[in-house]
């Protein structure tokens, strides 16, 4: 048995892994489910005042993950989707967790690949600079276009009205396009050649616009240092929601028995 700690994403609440939490749970597992600061509200709330979202910051958010984990009894392992790949990969660079797997993982700074279909993903909340001081959403067209491009236009308008909440406007601008423009290191900036990371597995799919397998592989392949294990692994034809459409088990799985196998 061993303790998880799901760590959510962009556009997203802990709600995102409410399938996953009894599934492991099931297994005999410790589930945790942190939510950002000011997050810890419903969908709903969120939705109907967005000002904790507009004010959140990264270091605010890896500051409240760092003390959830700290506070448990073992070094857990660590499960981050989307931007909660990007959080988890700063944990494990400052020293948590047994192992960590990133799933469909925002960058940190340093990774400059950017398909088409990650420009056409996030140009919603890029194409007006007011929306870096707001909390910014989709429309439900185009969450469909970013997160569910796999499923129906109902099975994504169901997703939509469950999970999809705006996202900080700022995390976007900041750390989706002037990361890499501005001199030294920001926020989301991770040392590739640490050489006390726990193992890390990239998990991509293949289908995926917003977060496309190229971005995830060239993240992997900037971990250099000796003696420590990075995988790539790619699920074709899935999505960015892959966590949640169908067939979500198989990812589930793989990334828990991965875990299991390298967590130190």
């Amino acid at each position: 048995m061993s303790t998880i700690v799901l760590v959510h994403g962009l556009w997203m609440t802990p709600r995102s892994w409410e399938h996953w939490v009894p599934y492991y749970e099931a297994k005999g597992h410790t589930v945790l489910t942190p939510a950002y600061p000011g997050f810890e509200v419903e969908v709903e709330a969120l939705r109907a005042d967005p000002a904790p979202i507009a004010t959140a910051t990264v270091p605010e958010t890896v500051a409240h993950l760092e003390k959830v984990i700290t506070a448990l009894p073992e070094q857990p392992i660590v499960i981050g989707h989307s931007f909660g790949g990007t959080l988890t990969q700063l944990l494990l660079d400052r020293g948590h967790g047994a192992a960590g797997v990133v799933i469909n993982s925002a960058p940190p700074e340093g990774i400059r690949v950017n398909p088409p279909s990650q420009i056409k993903s996030l140009f919603p909340i890029l194409n007006n600079p007011a929306k870096r001081h707001q909390a910014a959403g989709f429309t439900p067209e185009q969450f469909r276009y970013a997160f569910t491009n796999t499923l129906s236009e109902e099975d994504s308008r169901a997703a939509y009205d469950r999970y999809a909440i705006p996202a900080p406007g700022s995390w976007v601008w900041a750390y989706g396009l002037l990361a890499n423009l501005t001199p030294g290191k920001q926020e989301t900036w991770v040392n590739f050649h640490n050489e006390q990371r726990a193992p890390l597995l990239f998990i991509a799919g293949g289908a995926d616009h917003i977060m496309p397998p190229s971005v995830n592989k060239s993240n992997a392949r900037h971990y250099k240092a000796p003696g420590t294990v990075t995988e790539y692994v790619e699920f074709p034809g899935r999505s960015h929601w892959t966590c949640a459409e169908p067939g979500w088990e198989q990812i589930a799985d793989h990334a828990l028995d991965w875990a299991l196998r390298h967590a130190r």
